[in-house]
């Protein structure tokens, strides 16, 4: 019963939550949508925090979507031992790549007084939320090996049954609680993407490809300014 609720009733909610408010604050609110970014508050260890992040995890992320569009492709590459063992090899360095940034990122917000003043709840509980599913994927990389076997040959089938409307949990059943743990933290996250900053990215600026150029003009000389604080 709790399988069935979690991981063939949760996933659904979780996906019509998103939407439903991502429509609702756009029509109301689309003005606020904004990354709401502390570049301009601290630059330098948010580049070392969000280049491997943003490396790492998209490259985790291309290598789950491609798995999911060609699984049997998958499988037959993974045949041969030598590629199985780069591809699981590749998959967890990028992790721990992405794992290194995140710590670092959150590091940054806990360490920084300016950036702690900015930060809201929200940003913490999407933190911790990518903070569980990093270290879980890393967790399963490492006790379950030959993740990308398993994953094209019962999560594709699961993920694409929900797809279809007619959620098979068979598929992950007998899978282990870390797995499920991975899977679920993951539909709480797009639960979670219309009540945070996360959601400026399911906006596309298209108005700006036609909009005029804007004309900044200065009150002052920047380059005197940067020779007074000794640049």
């Amino acid at each position: 019963m709790s399988d069935q609720l979690l991981f063939s009733i949760f996933p659904y909610v979780a996906v019509i939550v998103s939407v439903v408010v991502t429509i609702v604050r756009y029509r109301y609110q689309k003005f606020k949508f904004s990354s709401l970014s502390s570049q301009f508050l601290e630059g330098k260890n948010l580049f070392w925090g969000s280049v491997p992040w943003h490396i790492g995890i998209l490259v985790v992320l291309l290598g789950h979507f491609v798995a999911f569009l060609i699984p049997q492709q998958i499988l037959a590459f993974n045949s041969v031992p030598a590629r199985l063992v780069l591809l699981e090899v590749t998959g967890l360095a990028m992790a721990l790549l992405a794992l290194v940034g995140l710590v670092l990122l959150i590091y940054r917000r806990l360490n920084n007084k300016r950036i702690k003043a900015v930060t809201t709840t929200s940003d913490y509980v999407v933190l911790v939320v990518l903070l569980v599913q990093v270290i879980s994927g890393i967790m399963i990389a490492v006790g379950y090996r030959w993740g990308s076997n398993w994953y094209a040959a019962s999560m594709v089938p699961y993920l694409r049954s929900l797809f279809l409307l007619k959620p098979n949990i068979g598929f992950i059943a007998s899978m282990p609680w870390i797995v499920k743990i991975h899977i679920l933290n993951a539909f709480v996250f797009i639960m979670l993407i219309p009540f945070t900053r996360f959601v400026h990215f399911l906006v596309v600026p298209f108005q700006y490809v036609n909009r005029p150029w804007q004309i900044v003009r200065w009150n002052w000389d920047p380059s005197k300014s940067r020779k007074l604080k000794g640049e």
